[in-house]
C-alpha cells in the first residue's frame, strides 16, 4: 500500500511580525514498515535559509530561518509513503527478566532511558488503577500493557480537542475523558510510575473512513529490552500497526510540537489546518 499525505499549517497574523526560526516537524520517520518515497516541503514566507537536521532525540526537524516582516505563515508538506506488512506482536522480550513486572534496567540502561523514566506524581487513585491491572495479568509484561492499553479504550471517552497541552493526567483520570494526547500523556506517566520507560509520539494514523476526516495522531511507545520502542495507541486500545506513522517522538511531549518558533510584535494569530491521507 502507498499513502500520500498533505499537511497544510496556516497562521494569520493581525498585524505584520517578524518571524524568529522555526523548528518544524512534519517529516515521517521510516520504520520497519514504513518507507519514505518522497518528501517536499513548502513554506511561506520563502525562509532566507533551510536545513534538515536532526534534534535531540533523533527526529526529522526542518529548521527555517526568515528576514522581513509578514502577516501569514503557510507550511504545506507532502510524503510518500510505501507500507509493508506488520505484526505487532512480532517480538521478544529479552533477558527474560523483563517479562515479568515489576522488572529494573540495568545502570547503563537507566542511564540512557533517564527522561523517559522521569516520574511526577500522580494521585493513588491512578497508582491502584494500574495495579489491579497488572494483578489481573499475574504481572506479565506482555500482557498488562496489553490490557491497560486497552482498558483505557474502554473506560475514558476519546474527545476531540484541537489544542492546547495534553491535560496533567489526574485530571484526565478524575474527567474519565481526554484528547488522544491527553490519554497518550496519563498512560506514560503511569507506566514511569511502574518503572516502564515510556514517551510521547506524535504522527498519523490512517485508516478507512467513509468521509475522511484527518488530524494529527499522539500515542506512546514504551522501552523494552530485545524489542525496542513498542507502540501503544490508548484512544484506540491497540499496540500500533504499519499505519501508525510516526513523525516525532520525545520524553517530552513539547518537543513533539509540528511547529516551534516565535515572532517579534505584538500580533495576536489564528491557526488553520488542513490534513489528507489517501492510497495512490
Amino acid at each position: 500500500m502507498t499513502l500520500k499525505i498533505r499537511h497544510q499549517t496556516d497562521y494569520v497574523f493581525d498585524s505584520d511580525v517578524f518571524l524568529e526560526p522555526h523548528y518544524l516537524r512534519f517529516r515521517s520517520r521510516p520504520t520497519a514498515c514504513i518507507a519514505i518515497v518522497d518528501f517536499s516541503i513548502d513554506i511561506y514566507p520563502k525562509p532566507e535559509g533551510l536545513e534538515s537536521i536532526r534534534d535531540e532525540e533523533n527526529n526529522g526537524v526542518e529548521f527555517a530561518w526568515f528576514e522581513g516582516m509578514t502577516n501569514t505563515l503557510s507550511i504545506t508538506s507532502t510524503s510518500v509513503l510505501k507500507i509493508g506488512a506488520f505484526n505487532p506482536f512480532d517480538f521478544l522480550i529479552y533477558p527474560e527478566q523483563f517479562n515479568q513486572l515489576p522488572f529494573q534496567y540495568n545502570d547503563l540502561q537507566k542511564k540512557l532511558l533517564f527522561s523517559a523514566l522521569e516520574v511526577q506524581p500522580i494521585s493513588q487513585a491512578l497508582i491502584d488503577y494500574g495495579a489491579a491491572l497488572q494483578k489481573a495479568c499475574s504481572y506479565n509484561t506482555t500482557q498488562y500493557i496489553s490490557l491497560l492499553t486497552k482498558q483505557l479504550h474502554d473506560d475514558f471517552n476519546v474527545i476531540y480537542r484541537e489544542i492546547g497541552s495534553p491535560l496533567l493526567p489526574d485530571e484526565t483520570f478524575q474527567l474519565k475523558q481526554g484528547s488522544c494526547r491527553d490519554l497518550s500523556w496519563m498512560q506514560i506517566h503511569l507506566l514511569r510510575q511502574q518503572g516502564i520507560a515510556a514517551r510521547f509520539v506524535s504522527g498519523y494514523y490512517y485508516f478507512d473512513m467513509d468521509f475522511p476526516q484527518y488530524e494529527l495522531h499522539a500515542w506512546v511507545q514504551v522501552f523494552l529490552p530485545g524489542t525496542g520502542w513498542l507502540g501503544l495507541d490508548p484512544s484506540h486500545g491497540v499496540l500500533t500497526g504499519n499505519t501508525h506513522i510516526p513523525i516525532a517522538s520525545s520524553a517530552f511531549f513539547e518537543q513533539t510540537m509540528p511547529v516551534s518558533g516565535g515572532i517579534r510584535g505584538s500580533a495576536s494569530s489564528t491557526l488553520t489546518t488542513q490534513l489528507s491521507i489517501e492510497k495512490i
